[in-house]
């Protein structure tokens, strides 16, 4: 009596089908595993987890975080963590500027605006940065002041 096999043959992964740790054809990208892919989300959703903790001013940390602990691991994580830290320096950039321009109380209007397009922005690219981490691909910002890569 033989005993049953563990997979019926039409279900048995097959030596050539691609594994998250295996390139898929010679020469192309490797494809990401899911611990990757849940640090990569989490390094854009770290900035704004840090920017709710601390009432906005700590938004890099998150990003710098992961960078720090990841960039030599993968690179996926090391994009997306590199994105998001230039990405907030950015957004930062954005909010000082709309302080300066509310101290100088004519430019109170361009001040509040630039307040709400940083704050925008930076939720709205943050996630759309978090659900291509999902998908293992990197996310480009549309603006950024690159200090890391």
């Amino acid at each position: 009596m033989s005993t049953p096999e563990p997979y019926p043959p039409a279900d048995r992964p097959s030596p050539s089908t691609p594994t998250p740790s295996t390139p898929s054809t010679p020469g192309s990208p490797r494809l990401a595993s899911e611990s990757e892919r849940v640090v990569s989300i989490f390094a854009h959703l770290s900035a704004i987890i840090a920017a709710i903790v601390s009432v906005g001013w700590l938004s890099i940390l998150g990003p710098l975080i992961v960078y720090v602990v990841y960039k030599d691991r993968s690179p996926l994580v090391r994009s997306a963590a590199a994105g998001a830290f230039n990405f907030n320096l950015a957004v930062w950039a954005m909010i000082v500027l709309g302080w300066i321009c509310v101290f100088t109380v004519i430019l109170l209007p361009i001040g509040i605006i630039l307040w709400v397009i940083a704050g925008v922005a930076g939720l709205v690219c943050h996630v759309l940065g978090a659900v291509r981490a999902n998908n293992g691909q990197p996310y480009r910002y549309p603006f950024s002041i690159r200090v890391l890569s």
